[in-house]
């Protein structure tokens, strides 16, 4: 028997810049999380401690400051691609970069410099630099509710079941989403905002038999809509709520009060992809 390494890589994660442009008294920011994970040629720092294929994880970070200054940050997938072919055209031993970014977005108060954060979802970036490239968009905790049109029934019974089924429950998530691009160029700002909107428009007009349904319907919607997206992954969690009992109250309650449960709850995950979709395995990595 022989033991041999396997796949590794390395890299600085979570480095938080903030970009301010500044045009005369009007400034705009872009907030981020950038982590960066490189592989390759890497065999010897493993096996003998030699160093000499690792470019430091500190000068990855720095790399990051230095492009927000000498570059700026527009789409975050253009600033993943800029940074993942820089690490895998400037260093012999880096074959694959992974660049992974989060934006948190500002909403403008008043004036020009004045911002609040916004509280909604969070953009995601996720590019792979290399002989292989690939642009994975995507946000997280995007919260939505509907307040009727979502039943469940029919569903399996056994010994333990004691879930009554319904015709008119409250429906709510926190969807995580990702989609892949068919090529590395892209209207990225206007796709994201058009793949955004047509997850909830397809969530809001979905007359939901069950969580799963209406994911599906999220994924079909955003690639009849956007052919530069071949596949879309989906995350969504069901924020139970529950009817309060108020009849020892001597109350009714058709459906107006719930318990809002956080844990533990229903995680529905899926995807949804073209027939034509090339093959990607490490896109979502």
């Amino acid at each position: 028997m022989a033991i041999v390494l396997g796949p590794n890589r390395y890299g600085k994660a979570e480095t938080r810049v903030v970009r301010v442009t500044r045009d005369g008294g009007t400034h705009r920011i872009r907030d981020l999380n950038v982590s960066v994970a490189l592989s390759g040629a890497m065999d010897e720092v493993h096996l003998t401690g030699d160093n000499a294929a690792v470019l430091p994880t500190d000068t990855q970070k720095n790399t990051v400051f230095a492009f927000a200054r000498e570059h700026g940050i527009g789409a975050i997938e253009d600033f993943g691609l800029l940074l993942a072919r820089h690490f895998t055209a400037s260093q012999p031993a880096v074959a694959h970069a992974r660049v992974e970014i989060r934006e948190y977005g500002w909403r403008r108060i008043a004036g020009g410099h004045s911002f609040v954060r916004d509280g909604g979802e969070v953009r995601t970036a996720l590019v792979h630099g290399g002989e292989a490239e690939s642009v994975v968009s995507g946000l997280t905790d995007l919260v939505v509710l509907n307040s009727t049109g979502s039943e469940f029934h029919g569903f399996a019974r056994d010994a333990y079941t004691t879930l009554e089924p319904t015709d008119d429950r409250i429906l709510a998530t926190a969807v995580t989403a990702r989609w892949r691009h068919r090529g590395t160029t892209a209207g990225w700002d206007d796709s994201y905002a058009a793949a955004r909107d047509g997850l909830l428009r397809a969530f809001a007009e979905t007359h939901s038999l069950s969580l799963q349904q209406t994911l599906y319907q999220m994924g079909l919607r955003v690639l009849t809509e956007r052919p530069e997206i071949c596949e879309v992954r989906l995350s969504l969690p069901n924020k139970h709520h529950f009817l309060v009992d108020l009849e020892p109250f001597g109350l009714d309650n058709d459906n107006e009060v719930y318990f809002a449960a956080d844990r533990p709850y229903g995680l529905i995950e899926g995807t949804v992809l073209t027939d034509d979709a090339p093959a990607a395995p490490a896109a979502f990595d």
